[in-house]
């Protein structure tokens, strides 16, 4: 096998202009990637000085992309992307299925192929499309290649292994990764953090308490207790002592903080919470796994997935296997299902060697499943680019969307017990956890669309903007998930040493929410008042917004920016001026616009990278909301997304540009490519205000008490 590079090196970007101050320097991270090539384009290449004409190119761009938007529709309704994020997805899940023992040779030998193809040139396996090598990913790509018979002494595993003990060997790892090694004997319990059961039993006005955390991290947390209360460890089927720096000392000791800060704090925290698992009472213990398991059995979704998301399901059938539940148990065997079709199947090909022959099947887990954010996104697409508001796809898209309202409580009333639901998942079957996000999106998409049944359209808004309104923070904006979701304290520990455990708001929700509710009506609610506020203080000094769930600055600028015109700001805005001359300061020679994930660690990198679709869109909807319509930047964008279409009407983008945490999870949405190019010409040639059905804040409707969705 050929390892292949997932990126290339090109040219250092220009620095980052900020406010109209002098340029800063340029970066000095490694260099981005070029710009793919147009391939089999249709339209005058993007950039080209000749383009005298953008109104042109767009039309038949746009024409082009609905055609193929529209020919991706379920017959049901949905739309569903690919969501792809990186190999630690398919080396957990092979991990999963060699402890729970139904590891099969086919299914092994296509997540190999998989993992194999996005080996980079240097052996290691990164987060994201053209970023650096990661430890932490590298060694579980490793291990699942291994469980797949790659001997440790063909090349490709040679120049993994030689990378990880340059690196810090097992030993660097963050702690999730060791949790998956010790299942084997890898690696030492004793020598991970400790996660008491007890832990569910902590009220909620308590420091650390489960609603202190982001829903997904709680998710997970609670069958990680049962698994560190169990510490289990199964045969290991080979020995890694290839990715220690020093077989005969696998685990050094790390020297504690000063017990003044708070690692160190921490750190003696988790040293009493060992020692507190020998003297811990075996009734008490009991009865804590007891509830845990009741709280994980609770929580499964009709479709068998715990909160519609691949991680905390691998970590609640490891835990409900140890609470005893055997194989053929609904619960575990409605798991397995449900984790079987988080699978996205292809062949192998000569772009993506994976070690087979031409037409092997190759295998890719998707960390989540996106039917209800990409509808949502597809439908407002397609009214902007004109197409009717009862087109038969705009209608069956509502029809689909209207059914998926959770109309139950989930862990969100915990913070807001007396708040009626109302929201939307973003998955399939997910009526636990729905999202701010989601829900605010969906709402802009009924709205445009003229649905035989008004009134029903009319009460599912009404319940929705309710719902929406009592999930606001008490600072003026929105998170994802929960309300108020803000404590400092989960970051502290030792065991949440990846990603982000807390939900606080972020300005690309809240813009998404002020967006949703101006247009349904709301503007002038104080509640919108508050969040503008709140949105106009969190504006970068360049004039960029950070973005939580999109790469990054781009993605949160263009998210604010058209909120804010539709709260009522006028064009002329100093904060609104700010933005604009931001997005034509960063946009690139080629006339698009691009960011590298870097820009989560480095600011520098802010608005820096190569030209992709989805930035490009996203940067061109602020500017036409800032009424930049006929300016240079816009015309240049737009002759970039028609110069760089391909042939049957979409694009190409390897780039990663959504978030699921910043800089430790990236996600490539295959989605995007398509829906938001076509979403900004639409909004260049259309205006694409859309049409409203009416709003309010009062009624309810049935519930079907089999999922917790409106009948």
């Amino acid at each position: 096998m050929t390892a292949t590079a997932d990126g290339s090196t090109g040219a250092v970007q220009p620095g980052v202009r900020t406010g109209g101050g002098p340029v800063a320097p340029a970066p000095t991270a490694p260099a981005i990637p070029a710009a793919a090539p147009a391939g089999d384009s249709a339209t005058t290449p993007a950039g080209d000085p000749r383009v005298t004409d953008p109104r042109a190119l767009a039309e038949r761009a746009n024409a082009r992309a609905v055609a193929h938007l529209l020919a991706l529709q379920h017959e049901e309704g949905w739309w569903k992307g690919d969501l792809e994020t990186n190999v630690t997805m398919d080396a957990e899940d092979l991990l999963l299925r060699e402890f729970l023992g139904v590891r099969d040779a086919h299914t092994t030998g296509a997540a190999a192929r998989h993992v194999r193809s996005r080996q980079r040139a240097d052996g290691t396996w990164g987060t994201f499309h053209g970023g650096p090598g990661d430890l932490s990913t590298t060694v579980e790509a490793y291990v699942a290649l291994r469980l797949a018979g790659d001997a440790p002494e063909a090349p490709h595993m040679r120049a993994a292994a030689g990378w990880v003990r340059a690196h810090g060997g097992i030993a660097g790892t963050r702690v999730f990764t060791r949790v998956w090694l010790a299942l084997f004997g890898w690696w030492r319990w004793t020598d991970l953090p400790e996660l008491p059961p007890e832990i569910i039993w902590l009220p909620k006005w308590f420091p650390l308490n489960l609603h202190d955390f982001g829903c997904w991290a709680r998710q997970t947390i609670v069958p990680l207790t049962v698994v560190s209360a169990y510490r289990p460890v199964r045969p290991a089927p080979f020995g890694l002592d290839e990715l220690h720096r020093d077989p005969a000392r696998p685990n050094p000791v790390r020297a504690k903080a000063p017990a003044y800060t708070w690692d160190g704090a921490f750190q003696r925290l988790d040293g009493a919470l060992h020692a507190y698992r020998g003297v811990a009472l075996r009734g008490l213990r009991r009865a804590a796994l007891r509830d845990a398991s009741r709280w994980i059995v609770e929580r499964q979704e009709n479709d068998g997935c715990w909160g519609g998301i691949q991680p905390p399901a691998v970590y609640s059938l490891i835990a409900l296997r140890l609470l005893g539940y055997d194989l053929d148990h609904p619960v575990l065997r409605a798991g397995l299902e449900s984790l079987d079709r988080f699978a996205v199947w292809r062949e192998e090909t000569a772009d993506e060697p994976g070690g087979g022959p031409a037409g092997a099947p190759v295998r890719m887990v998707e960390a989540c499943q996106s039917p209800v954010w990409d509808t949502c996104l597809a439908t407002v697409a397609l009214t902007d680019a004109g197409l009717p508001a009862d087109h038969p796809a705009l209608t069956r898209a509502a029809d689909w969307m209207l059914g998926e309202q959770v109309v139950r409580p989930g862990d969100w009333a915990v913070r807001r017990p007396q708040l009626p639901p109302g929201g939307w998942a973003f998955e399939f079957h997910n009526a636990n956890y729905p999202d701010i996000d989601d829900t605010a999106e969906v709402v802009l998409a009924l709205h445009r669309v003229r649905h035989a049944d008004p009134e029903r359209v009319d009460r599912v808004v009404r319940r929705a903007v309710r719902w929406t309104l009592g999930m606001q923070s008490a600072n003026g904006g929105w998170g994802a998930f929960d309300a108020d979701n803000t404590s400092e304290l989960p970051d502290r520990l030792p065991f949440c040493d990846f990603g982000e455990v807390v939900d606080p708001p972020s300005a690309d929700v809240t813009a998404h929410v002020v967006e949703m509710l101006s247009r349904a009506g709301h503007r002038d609610h104080p509640a919108n008042r508050r969040a503008v506020a709140w949105l106009l203080a969190q504006q970068e000094p360049g004039g960029a917004w950070f973005g939580r769930w999109g790469v990054n600055y781009l993605y949160g600028t263009g998210a604010v920016v058209p909120a804010l015109v539709d709260a009522g700001l006028p064009a002329t805005h100093p904060a609104l001026r700010r933005a604009v001359h931001w997005l034509v300061d960063v946009q690139n020679e080629d006339g698009g616009w691009g960011e590298d994930l870097r820009s989560y660690r480095d600011p520098d990198w802010a608005g820096r990278g190569a030209s992709t679709p989805s930035q490009t869109a996203w940067a061109l909807l602020a500017l036409l909301a800032a009424g930049e319509r006929d300016g240079d930047a816009v015309r240049r964008g737009v002759a970039h997304l028609a110069g760089t279409q391909r042939a049957d009407g979409t694009w190409d983008e390897p780039w990663f540009t959504g978030t699921g945490f910043p800089w430790d999870f990236s996600i490539n949405y295959h989605l995007y490519r398509l829906v938001f190019p076509v979403t900004a010409l639409g909004r260049y040639l259309h205006g694409g205000t859309g049409t409203s059905t009416g709003t309010g804040d009062g009624t309810t409707t049935g519930t079907d008490e089999r999922d917790g969705r409106a009948r």
